[in-house]
């Protein structure tokens, strides 16, 4: 218990010293500050820590985002380009703005017809996934076993599914392969949680976060860059929208294979940069997290994933051959799971907008594209009832608020009578 104690102690001064370093972090590394459109950066963690003596890998159970990907809204290309084109026919561009003009028809033209789909950067992300994966647990994979895994019914999910599974079936060929994508499992697998969706952002708290947004987000200089009058803009721009537009498109670029030749995070200082992140920090932390403000359950649009997950893990382990369970959707599912799990600490209540980053809740480590959460369970043998399980988020060893003397591992029993009991207590 003692060691328990002491490790939930290390884990908040650990927190608290990255919540320091998070602007250094991004002003060193701008594509941090792309929030959900970082692209996945793989794991920070290179060598896993040692099972206890005699364990090994039997069964690993997953739910992973898709890859990167385009943009999604047919407005996002097409609205920057139309307000830039315009603009230039009136001869109102600086010669910035005539640059980023053809820096955003570029994206335009690479993203036609192609929206939300996914980009080659994201198919091999999911090959990489896989072969790590493979590397680091290849007892769970030899031989014919068996690997079941799902999709959302949504394309870009659909191809990452599909990548992962190639890059396996490359590896073993010899493994048993089952694929699937029906709303038939959409109850779990994209839950569509309507009461909880409508109390995200209560008219209130609305009111509070763009109170907050206008007092640190100014995209005045930004437009002066590229429009050289200010009456023409005055008349047919907006401001907030089309910075906050320029913003996502330099954000999205780096899933782009144009990332190799141009970029859009010179339009923007280093500071704009890390301040459009903190104010989409707080947005998520709102919207997905365990935030006080609205109540502070929105991490149980998840419970039906993860009551799935810990049935299906049940069920799987009393097989011969458990195998491995897939599972591939959005961050929309990744980061209220991982708060619902309160993975890291990310189940932290927080009252204050300024306080989010403070306290160590930090998007970008959650839900990079291709986002995952893997749970590896282990045993002496087949027989053995005495089943431990660590979980990794991204690929890197994460900490779970259930008591433990041999972290990162903890014993199933333990984990799967915490969260039932957690789930079973949401009204």
């Amino acid at each position: 218990m003692r060691k328990f104690f002491i490790q939930l102690a290390m884990l908040s001064i650990a927190l608290s010293i990255d919540a320091q370093d998070v602007r250094k972090e991004i002003l060193s590394n701008y594509c941090l500050s792309a929030s959900n459109y970082l692209a996945y950066p793989g794991p920070s963690q290179n060598k896993l820590t040692p099972a206890p003596k005699g364990y090994k890998p039997f069964y690993i159970s997953h739910y992973g985002r898709h890859g990167s990907r385009y943009l999604i809204g047919d407005n996002e290309y097409d609205k920057p380009l139309q307000i830039l084109s315009e603009a230039d026919k009136n001869g109102k561009l600086t010669p910035l703005g005539k640059d980023v003009l053809e820096r955003v028809r570029l994206l335009w033209k690479e993203s036609y017809k192609r929206l939300g789909e996914l980009t080659e950067l994201g198919a091999q992300q999911h090959k990489d996934i896989a072969k790590r994966m493979f590397e680091r647990f290849p007892e769970v994979f030899s031989g014919n076993v068996h690997i079941d895994a799902k999709s959302t019914v949504v394309i870009r999910c659909i191809l990452s599914m599909e990548n992962e599974l190639q890059q396996f079936l490359l590896l073993n060929p010899k493994l048993d392969i089952s694929h699937d994508a029906s709303y038939h499992d959409m109850y779990y697998m994209n839950l569509d949680d309507r009461k909880l969706s409508s109390e995200k952002m209560p008219d209130g708290v609305k009111e509070q976060y763009n109170a907050y947004r206008k007092a640190h987000v100014d995209y005045s200089r930004l437009i002066n860059s590229l429009f050289n009058d200010s009456e023409y803009v005055r008349r047919n721009v907006s401001k907030e929208d089309f910075g906050y537009r320029l913003f996502k498109l330099a954000s999205n670029l780096q899933s782009s294979e144009l990332r190799k030749s141009i970029t859009l995070y010179d339009i923007f200082t280093p500071e704009e940069l890390y301040v459009n992140w903190q104010m989409e920090n707080v947005r998520w932390y709102i919207e997905y997290g365990a935030c006080p403000l609205n109540g502070g359950k929105q991490p149980f649009s998840q419970r039906n994933l993860l009551r799935r997950i810990i049935e299906q893990a049940d069920s799987c382990m009393a097989l011969p051959n458990p195998g491995v369970t897939l599972r591939f959707g959005h961050e929309t599912m990744v980061l209220p799971l991982t708060c619902l799990l309160g993975i890291n600490g990310y189940d932290k209540q927080i009252e204050k907008f300024d306080d989010v980053e403070k306290e160590g809740w930090i998007n970008y480590r959650i839900f990079p594209m291709g986002a995952n959460i893997q749970f590896i369970f282990y045993r002496r043998n087949a027989s053995d009832k005495d089943i431990i399980v660590k979980v990794l988020l991204n690929e890197n060893e994460a900490s779970l608020p259930v008591k433990t003397d041999c972290a990162p591992y903890y014993k199933w029993t333990e984990v799967r009578n915490f969260y039932l009991s957690k789930l079973d207590s949401y009204r």
